[in-house]
């Protein structure tokens, strides 16, 4: 899970000439990344999710096509901060070089605590990384979606596992769920998690 930055719709307060700018943003969609009519779905997430649960160390097994993804061996391990959210940092192998990059996660309501949002940038909005399920043990689903002017949307899914792999049971139940949803995960394709712990 590498996230870019966030596509988003202008906001009322941005100045005239920032609003032109930002929609000029948003309708560049990056290659590869499929976009969908109409707004973001609204699926249920983890009902009374513990954050703190959550913590630790998550390896990406299945996920949809991402531009910003292009490495081996993703993985995401999360810390508790002091503050309450969670310092993220996520790495890649990529041409046989460990990449790694940081930010913050954040609850956005606190009266639903698994739609939490992900800035990897102090200069870039924060991401949506809502937890539509998970045991905290084994597996946890996590859906990201951003609607432009309510026209289209672009969204990310992503299995994850705390080991590198997960059961076909366990996968097809995470389809499944993303399914009866409304999220659209044909093209969800297998991440690639093998000979991850040898020396680059």
């Amino acid at each position: 899970m590498l996230f870019p930055g966030r596509l988003r719709s202008p906001d009322p307060r941005d100045s005239d000439s920032n609003k032109y700018c930002v929609l000029h943003r948003t309708l560049h969609i990056p290659h590869g990344i499929k976009r969908y009519p109409g707004p973001c779905p609204e699926p249920d997430t983890q009902p009374a999710f513990d954050l703190k649960k959550f913590m630790g160390r998550w390896f990406e097994i299945t996920k949809l096509p991402a531009q910003f993804e292009k490495g081996r061996c993703i993985e995401t391990n999360f810390t508790l901060k002091l503050d309450g959210n969670a310092h993220v940092v996520s790495s890649e192998i990529l041409k046989g070089e460990l990449r790694k990059i940081e930010g913050t996660a954040v609850v956005e309501d606190k009266k639903n605590p698994a739609k939490l949002e992900i800035s990897f940038s102090y200069v870039l909005p924060y991401t949506p990384y809502w937890i539509l399920s998970t045991d905290y043990e084994n597996s946890a689903l996590v859906y990201s979606c951003t609607d432009v002017l309510r026209l289209f949307h672009v969204d990310f899914a992503w299995i994850l596992g705390r080991t590198r792999s997960l059961p076909a049971a366990t996968i097809d139940h995470g389809r499944e769920v993303f399914t009866s949803n409304n999220i659209d995960v044909s093209r969800m394709i297998l991440s690639r998690q093998q000979g991850c712990d040898k020396g680059l």
